[in-house]
């Protein structure tokens, strides 16, 4: 791999490997460190890149365990799980709708942020990134069923405790 092959397949991916290293580190300049090392490694096994058959999931995995270290390590302060900003300069959108859509987001956050971490990082790949089933069983090295269930369960989870507040205002 050249310098204009690793800008071409591995640079366009940093934002992706950005994403994916804040929402399981929650540190916004711990994932820069993440998606910086995923990248140094990237370049150091630019020799052997054409054995791997699918460069963004062997990123995405490099990604993951070098976050998954860096929250093993003592160091680590836990922040939020994603900043989610919204275009709010419609001239319809009235600081009420504003309010209520922040709130909204808030409360979803909240509800993403106490899902076990496996169900977190599944919806991380599955929903917000938008891999498909079996891009999120190859970067997270499980099975695509495992995929399914974790995905069903967190999606369920986030619906009724959606529903449980919006019923009773808990």
């Amino acid at each position: 791999m050249d310098v204009s092959r690793f800008k071409a397949e591995v640079l366009p991916l940093k934002n992706k490997l950005f994403r994916f290293a804040l929402n399981i580190l929650r540190d916004e300049e711990l994932a820069k460190d993440v998606v910086q090392e995923c990248l140094i490694k990237v370049w150091e096994k630019r020799s052997e890149i054409d054995q791997i058959q699918n460069l963004e999931a062997w990123c995405m995995q490099v990604t993951r365990n070098k976050a998954l270290d860096k929250l093993r390590s003592k160091h680590v302060k836990k922040t939020d799980l994603f900043e989610v900003e919204f275009d709010t300069r419609k001239e319809r959108d009235t600081p009420f709708v504003v309010t209520e859509r922040e709130d909204l987001m808030s409360r979803i956050k909240d509800l993403i942020e106490a899902l076990p971490s496996r169900q977190r990082e599944v919806m991380q790949l599955r929903d917000i990134e938008g891999f498909s089933y079996k891009e999120v069983a190859e970067n997270l090295d499980i099975d695509i069923n495992l995929v399914k269930t974790n995905l069903f369960r967190a999606r369920r989870k986030l619906k009724e405790s959606l529903m449980k507040v919006d019923a009773y205002g808990l």
